[in-house]
């Protein structure tokens, strides 16, 4: 995003806590050996885990508010500034594309693209962006407010009540729902998550509801940059709109699971719920109270989120690329090397993944700290 004459601290510093998390949880050590909280739910459920990403879409939404708010009072901008915004996004799903396909493009071009991802982290973030940040320019926040209930009650409408073809009934299971059948059937099996094969957490379907989460932040995002309230009344009602959003998720839990793979409907309020309350809380503590001494290490994180967020992805596997001979006569990876040689030998299996895993935190910290010291942001 772009940086505004408003930029909120307490953004920079929940955008960077947020991408911290998700470089801990994406880079155990050993993927068979994590500690609960840091694995995702295995189907209905939330673990922290689970509200990393919605977090983010959250923080994404009130960013566009904070970017784009001077250019929505004047239509005349509207245009450049959309097709700005469509510029970003291209290049955030671009990155998702080749982060898929990286190394083998490299090595076996014609056989990547066959089985390259088309859904992804990166390439949600960048479809979210770009609808959040159009039908904020273009529409009041009344209009906004309906348009983020109207996508909630349409895709439980769709996951509930339509059958699925081939399978005959509505479902929310994992292989047989309206969302999985969508993406076999327009992306192919092929282009789907690889660990799941005939499904995708990142479908096109579930895009519906992943949008009401942008647009949650971009309602909060208007409402923190109003200048005809105290901070005070400001905080009080986001509190108050956060604990009711966490607590009509929970409620619809109960006929509509909460479910990160789905992005139910449900588990948008909940999660949208919680960003907001900490939202509203670091607000109160770092940009009223003026408590920010303890922001830092995580404000450098935010700064260039999306940049450690993809080299915390390329890195591994070009590190991997180069092969490591073994005594007895094997080949590793470089960075299977490292893990087994100066981590696995040293914990229990479970805390050698994690300590691998906080390695990884302290040292793109270290890195981007030298890029916040040098005044060094890279935006898309």
């Amino acid at each position: 995003m772009e940086k505004s004459p408003q930029r909120l601290l307490s953004l920079d510093f929940f955008r960077g806590a947020t991408v911290a998390a998700m470089i801990l949880v994406n880079n155990p050590g050993d993927w068979g050996n994590i500690y609960a909280p840091l694995e995702h739910a295995s189907w209905n459920g939330c673990t922290p885990t689970d509200l990393i990403f919605p977090f983010f879409l959250f923080i994404v939404g009130v960013s566009v508010a904070y970017a784009m708010g001077s250019k929505k009072t004047d239509p005349a901008q509207h245009g450049q500034t959309i097709l700005r915004a469509l510029k970003r996004a291209l290049i955030l799903f671009g990155l998702g594309l080749f982060l898929s396909v990286y190394p083998k493009i490299f090595t076996e071009p014609l056989e990547a693209l066959k089985i390259v991802r088309i859904p992804g982290v990166l390439q949600r973030i960048a479809v979210v962006f770009f609808i959040s940040s159009v039908i904020f320019l273009k529409n009041s926040e009344k209009n906004i407010l309906r348009i983020l209930l109207g996508l909630l009650v349409v895709y439980w409408a769709l996951l509930t009540f339509v059958p699925v073809p081939h399978v005959g009934y509505p479902n929310l299971e994992k292989e047989t729902n309206l969302g999985a059948w969508l993406d076999r059937t327009l992306l192919g099996e092929a282009h789907l998550w690889k660990s799941a094969k005939t499904w995708d957490p990142e479908g096109i379907l579930s895009t519906v509801p992943a949008i009401s989460s942008g647009l949650f932040g971009v309602l909060v995002g208007i409402y923190l940059k109003r200048k005809d309230l105290e901070a005070a009344t400001k905080i009080a009602w986001l509190f108050s709109i956060g604990f009711m959003a966490t607590a009509t998720g929970l409620l619809w839990d109960l006929e509509f699971p909460i479910n990160k793979s789905l992005w139910t409907s449900s588990y948008v309020l909940y999660a949208g719920g919680l960003a907001t309350v900490i939202l509203a809380l670091s607000y109160w503590i770092i940009d009223v109270q003026k408590y920010s001494r303890f922001t830092t290490p995580f404000v450098v994180y935010g700064v260039n989120a999306i940049t450690v967020f993809f080299l915390s992805g390329l890195i591994p596997r070009t590190l991997n690329l180069i092969r490591v001979h073994m005594p007895d006569g094997t080949e590793k990876g470089a960075q299977s090397w490292l893990y087994q040689s100066y981590y696995s030998p040293h914990f229990s299996p479970v805390n050698a993944s994690l300590a691998w895993a906080v390695t990884q935190i302290l040292f793109w910290f270290v890195i981007l700290w030298i890029m916040y010291k040098k005044k060094i942001f890279i935006k898309v």
